[in-house]
């Protein structure tokens, strides 16, 4: 008997050969892995003062007297902003006095570009884009006390300023908070500490806000923000003023 042997043409073992890689392909896997990076680096410029009752929106604050405020200062731990403080225009008395702070004024631009003015509570607003969390110290000292050289009672002898009910507001999370602390200013110049962040604190944009708005005797006022003044002083029928200087550093209070 003739044995019969079938060869296939070369066509016929190419699509077997390739049919069979194919398969081989499918069933066979692999893994490759890349990576994604981003860096940062601190930031240098000058921060914009925020509105307190929403941290994510800047404004343009005023001052008292309806001019623009000093710039905030730059780098990576800043001073961004801190309210000049007006007790107002009151008549003159002959017994002890406690005068309340206007409130701060800002003006907040819609997306329309239609500008408004509100009133919140006064503030001092610092950033801190050092990615270090190192922690800071803000403190505030009285350059002197209320003056005005041109009349003859030129001093508010015994005049004191306090600050309480500060409150610390950020658009940050999951960072911890600095402490804020009540002030009582020295006419003499000595430093009060208003706000500490410990290390591993105090990261990213930090408003201290005094107290609230609220209505004393028709007017809206800050009754956080008080100007202490005795009876015995006596008082000319003119503006007294001093001057305020805030201070950040780069370590915290122990």
């Amino acid at each position: 008997m003739k044995k019969s042997i079938k060869v296939l043409s070369s066509t016929a073992l190419a699509s077997v050969l390739l049919i069979g890689g194919a398969l081989s392909a499918v069933a066979d896997g692999a893994e490759y892995e890349s990576i994604g990076t981003v860096k940062f680096k601190p930031y240098t410029g000058i921060t914009e003062p925020v509105d307190p009752n929403n941290p994510d929106e800047e404004v343009k604050p005023e001052n008292p007297d309806g001019s623009d405020p000093n710039a905030g200062t730059n780098g990576p731990l800043s001073i961004d902003f801190a309210s000049s403080i007006h007790f107002g225009e009151n008549e003159i008395s002959n017994i002890d006095q406690t005068y309340y702070a206007d409130p701060q004024k800002i003006n907040i631009t819609d997306t329309e570009g239609n500008v408004t003015q509100e009133l919140r509570s006064n503030y001092v607003q610092i950033s801190d884009n050092r990615g270090s969390n190192a922690g800071w110290t803000l403190k505030v000292k009285q350059e002197g006390q209320f003056t005005n050289d041109n009349t003859l009672n030129a001093t508010l002898t015994g005049a004191q300023i306090s600050m309480i009910d500060g409150n610390a507001f950020t658009n940050m999370t999951n960072v911890t908070a600095p402490v804020t602390t009540d002030i009582i200013l020295d006419p003499n110049g000595a430093e009060s500490l208003v706000m500490t962040a410990t290390y591993k604190a105090g990261a990213g944009k930090w408003l201290d806000v005094f107290g609230q708005v609220e209505e004393v005797n028709g007017e809206l006022k800050n009754t956080a923000i008080t100007l202490s003044i005795p009876g015995s002083t006596p008082k000319d029928a003119v503006e007294y003023s001093t001057k305020l200087t805030w201070i950040l550093t780069d370590s915290p209070t122990n």
